[in-house]
């Protein structure tokens, strides 16, 4: 077998928590076959003493029975992962992100369909009031990492192009700005009728670029929408900006829980510590002040339980919070007096708490 033939049969390898590979994650270091016998060597920053051992277990797993191998070899050099309140590591070893970010949070979801744009576009908004009550204005930042299927834009009643400083390797886009938030989006840079038809990679750089090719200027805090799953744009993320944690957005179901816990659980396997989960459209009440609980009860608490967090709040399923994001105009901004808009800003307030306190990481 040749080395380029035994990385090939290491694709099938899993890093655990994710859904890519180990050889396209960049693990492994060398992969060599000689007299019968299969040498690999991997390198990869973690604090879970699981991990090395399942890793061993599934490159055995994929190489015995190959043609010739008699015996298989495989070294694992661990290195222990950046501890809070600096997390977020790349499992496979160094990140860079603008010092001017003083916080990066991630809002994450197992699945679609929880309204986690919604939310990540209203809690951006309650976080610029917050800080402006504090006496720090324009300080928030929103990235919007959903590349396939960019909504940000929309919510926050934006659209055309950003600007563009300097010029060659020193251009630097200028965020967008609204609501007091500053907004990139790859939404702003493609036309309304282009799906964005991308592999990997191409999610990385782009990432890559919003990160570090982005004059975010001075913020406390940048949040990152990031798409359902945990799958190229979630790596991409935690390689490249070291994360001060994440929160999981899931409505009150089953069937939202119990993908939202595997999202969580991703983030820990990576270092980055659960700041909470949020319950979107917990409840509906009608005109005549009954409470409906239309997806069930229960299922962020024992989500945020489960994953050893805790539930930064229940968001009602209102109208107006749906019309706000097709208009633009989001609930907080809209209407910042209204029970939705308090319950943002309470959990606004909460983050920005958990945020300047050590988060311990579960391994």
């Amino acid at each position: 077998m040749t080395s380029d033939e035994i990385k090939e049969q290491l694709k099938q390898v899993k890093y655990p928590g994710f859904s890519r590979d180990i050889v396209s994650f960049g693990l492994v270091r060398s992969a060599g076959f000689f007299d019968g016998t299969v040498k690999v060597s991997l390198a990869l920053a973690s604090n879970d003493p699981t991990t090395p051992l399942q890793l061993k277990g599934d490159i055995e797993r994929v190489l015995r029975g190959q043609p010739g191998v008699k015996d298989i070899l495989v070294e694992i050099a661990v290195t222990p992962a950046k501890a809070a309140p600096a997390p977020g590591g790349n499992v496979a070893g160094t990140t860079t992100a603008p010092k001017t970010i003083q916080h990066s949070v991630a809002i994450a979801s197992g699945k679609g369909g929880v309204g986690k744009s919604t939310f990540a576009v209203n809690l951006a908004c309650a976080v610029a009031q917050v800080l402006t009550f504090a006496g720090r204005p324009g300080r928030v930042g929103l990235m919007d990492c959903d590349i396939y299927g960019p909504s940000v834009p929309l919510m926050m009643g934006l659209s055309g192009r950003p600007e563009v400083e300097g010029e060659g390797a020193a251009a630097m886009l200028v965020p967008m700005e609204r609501h007091g938030v500053k907004v990139i989006s790859m939404g702003f840079l493609v036309d309304d009728n282009t799906p964005v038809v991308w592999r990997g990679p191409m999610i990385m750089k782009t990432i890559q670029q919003f990160v570090q090719n982005v004059k975010w200027g001075e913020l406390d805090v940048l949040l990152v929408d990031l798409p359902p799953g945990t799958g190229d744009a979630q790596l991409s993320l935690v390689q490249t900006l070291p994360l001060d944690g994440a929160v999981i957005v899931t409505t009150p179901q089953a069937a939202a829980t119990n993908v939202a816990r595997k999202g969580g659980l991703m983030f820990q396997k990576v270092n980055v510590p659960l700041l909470g989960v949020a319950e979107n459209m917990s409840f509906f009440i009608d005109p005549a002040g009954q409470r409906h609980d239309l997806f069930g009860t229960g299922g962020g608490v024992v989500t945020a339980e489960k994953l050893g967090t805790v539930l930064l709040g229940q968001v009602p399923l209102l109208p107006e919070i749906r019309a706000g994001g097709d208009s633009g105009e989001p609930i907080v901004v809209s209407a910042p007096g209204s029970a939705a808009a308090n319950i943002f800003r309470e959990i606004a307030e909460t983050l920005l708490t958990r945020l300047k306190q050590p988060t311990p990481i579960r391994a």
